[in-house]
């Protein structure tokens, strides 16, 4: 096993909890953070989906916070009840700490306020935005016209700032042909992971973090299988972790699997390709219960604090990035319309 990264003992983020499993009934794991609920919006979890749509929206003038979440709520039961497809809903994190009560978001969510620049000047940009929705299904046709749906609905309090289509490719690898989401825990640990436990601020919600990233696929495909698997950090064929007396400090699992108190902090990623053959890449998508793991990831990729930076970061390039609160399910409900019967 390589060496991992050690966070620090305390955070100004707020206090670590104990990592935990799945929904009410729980059993106990090692991420820190612990007994979340099933109201996580259960769309962060539903695996298998192969189409998806990410809408990026902003807030037109005069429109309020308020407004912003109202509309949103307002497409979560008819798009994923009747329309076939599951709905997931974000905020820019002060937006919902405006309107949410005081335990209902994440203390430690805020937005991308400014790039993320390495010492050697690679640069992760802060393309921050007021609402992010996901639609995702197993059909193109669901979702195109679920996706229209969403920004028509929206478009009274929000315009459209960027619309990405994604895909999955080869069932469960990214385009660099490598198997993308490894280090993922099962559905059965992952919303211990992805969301924040009962009894805390922001109890069921999650923070998300979304990027793209163009892939230069020329010249990643020009080096050979070796040189691949020592960026990456990974056996290509089986994605089986390199062992540490060969494992490059500078690999992309050297850089972004952290530990905190010997503990592996892990995140919950639903990563897709997006793109046509000119112009592709990744669209990460990151749930955390903790936004620190996020940011500390990202900051070890650009060799922020030690100067080592991501080997794949020679190859794919960040186009956007943003972090969004996911509130809970609960939370959302108190914004949904008035049923008319």
């Amino acid at each position: 096993m390589a060496t991992r990264h050690t966070g620090p003992a305390n955070r100004t983020t707020g206090t670590r909890h104990t990592g935990g499993t799945t929904g009410r009934n729980v059993a106990h794991g090692e991420d820190g953070c612990d007994d979340a609920p099933v109201s996580a919006q259960p769309g962060i979890f539903a695996l298998g989906t192969s189409e998806h749509s990410y809408l990026e929206l902003d807030l037109l003038p005069g429109a309020t916070p308020a407004d912003l979440v109202r509309a949103a709520v307002s497409l979560v039961g008819p798009l994923s009840t009747t329309g076939g497809v599951n709905l997931v809903v974000g905020f820019r994190p002060e937006h919902w700490a405006h309107v949410s009560r005081p335990d209902e978001a994440p203390p430690s969510a805020r937005s991308w306020a400014e790039d993320l620049v390495g010492p050697d000047g690679f640069t992760m940009p802060a393309t921050q935005h007021d609402a992010w929705l996901w639609v995702a299904g197993g059909d193109r046709t669901a979702v195109f016209d679920n996706g229209r749906a969403v920004v028509a609905g929206m478009a009274p309090v929000a315009s459209l700032a960027r619309e990405t289509d994604g895909w999955l490719y080869q069932h469960d690898r990214d385009l660099t042909g490598f198997i993308d989401g490894t280090e993922n825990p099962s559905l059965l640990e992952a919303p211990g992971v992805a969301a924040l436990p009962p009894g805390t601020p922001g109890a069921g919600s999650s923070v998300v973090l979304f990027q793209l990233w163009q892939h230069d696929t020329p010249r990643w495909e020009a080096i050979s299988q070796q040189e691949q698997e020592q960026a990456m950090g990974r056996t290509k064929p089986d994605s089986v972790e390199l062992a540490e007396d060969v494992m490059p400090p500078d690999s992309h699992v050297s850089r972004t699997v952290l530990e905190v108190d010997g503990r592996e902090q892990h995140i919950f990623r639903r990563n897709v390709a997006y793109g046509g053959v000119s112009d592709h890449g990744t669209a990460f998508v990151g749930f955390s219960c903790d936004q620190w793991r996020l940011e500390e990831m990202l900051r070890r990729m650009a060799g922020v604090g030690d100067g080592i930076r991501c080997a794949l970061t020679r190859y794919v390039r960040p186009l956007t990035g943003g972090y969004y609160t996911v509130p809970s399910v609960e939370a959302l409900a108190r914004f949904a319309p008035e049923d008319p019967e």
